[in-house]
């Protein structure tokens, strides 16, 4: 009973901290029309920003300063806000198929450098040590996973809260009619190169927050964690779930991490043995199955966009907040 019970904490804190992704790349893209193909960038700049300011200090490696861990999970996502910063100077004014191909670009070169600076990175090898915070204090490895379960659920109500806030305010209305015109938004006096970059920057930083919880839960981090199937993955969940909504962006990180880690099972007990090797590929296979067969059944996803719910009625012409104009 405690080895499954240990088992589902660790499916729902990996689906936890994907969740948190999803919504920030549902602010991008289901809010604002930014394609980011470059997820994995941001989520692996907080990884890496955490483990270098709150990791231990290794011979002859760069970091391992000890930081209090909300100290460096504050300088991983700073670390994640400024990359996305560069990166939107540079590549916002792209139209939306070119802006997917440059931050696809920027994801694998994030990856090679992490590859190949074994001084910054530890290269291949990756970084290791990370102190799991309260670890120590509670001691017990099946109750530190609850524990540590319970605090990745408060931090995704926190950024579900804070994005709700965000969207149903004037700021959120004014970055949907940016992605629906930017014409008319321009007319209306906003600014649409100003507000992609800033949605574009609180997207990433909120992956980068991700990054750092990950970092925490596994006290490692390697290349290998920044493939690009973690872009592919993410961009499915909110497919699946729906873009737009963040109650959606939750329930499709859910359901595709349980279909994920159910199809690794089915395959490794199930299928013939020369096929295990390619166990990984078929996984691929299967996301992009789940994402073309989406968009061709309900490309609105499970939990559509709720247009109508997003302006209160006060707003229609002819009406006022007391009632109608006479």
């Amino acid at each position: 009973m405690i080895g499954l019970i240990s088992y589902l904490a660790f499916f729902a804190t990996m689906a936890g901290i994907l969740a948190i992704v999803v919504l920030g790349l549902n602010l991008q893209w289901g809010y604002t029309g930014l394609f980011n193909g470059g997820v994995v960038a941001f989520f692996g700049a907080g990884a890496y920003g955490t483990m270098l300011l709150g990791g231990r200090p290794e011979p002859g490696q760069f970091g391992g300063f000890e930081w209090p861990f909300l100290l460096a999970l504050a300088g991983g996502v700073a670390l994640a806000a400024l990359v996305a910063w560069i990166v939107g100077l540079l590549t916002l004014r792209l139209r939306h198929d070119y802006l997917a191909i440059a931050t696809f670009g920027v994801a694998v070169a994030f990856e090679s450098v992490t590859r190949n600076a074994e001084w910054l990175t530890g290269g291949a090898k990756g970084l290791r040590g990370f102190p799991r915070p309260l670890e120590a204090a509670i001691g017990n490895t099946f109750v530190y996973g609850l524990v540590f379960l319970a605090m990745v659920l408060a931090v995704l109500l926190a950024v579900f809260w804070g994005l709700e806030r965000l969207v149903h305010s004037p700021y959120g209305r004014a970055l949907r009619a940016i992605r629906e015109d930017e014409t008319a938004a321009r007319s209306l006096g906003k600014n649409p190169a100003r507000l992609r970059l800033q949605s574009f920057v609180i997207g990433s930083a909120i992956m980068g927050l991700a990054g750092g919880l990950y970092v925490a839960f596994y006290a490692f981090v390697s290349p290998q964690d920044l493939a690009p199937i973690l872009t592919f993955q993410v961009w499915a969940m909110l497919i699946v779930g729906g873009a737009g909504n963040n109650r959606g962006a939750v329930l499709g990180a859910f359901l595709i991490w349980a279909a994920w880690t159910a199809s690794g099972f089915a395959l490794s007990k199930f299928a013939p043995q020369s096929m295990q090797l390619y166990t990984g590929s078929i996984q691929y296979i299967l996301i992009g199955s789940v994402i073309v067969g989406m968009l061709l059944w309900r490309p609105q996803g499970l939990l559509p966009e709720r247009i109508a719910g997003f302006f209160k009625p006060a707003a229609r012409a002819g009406t006022t907040s007391k009632g109608v104009t006479g």
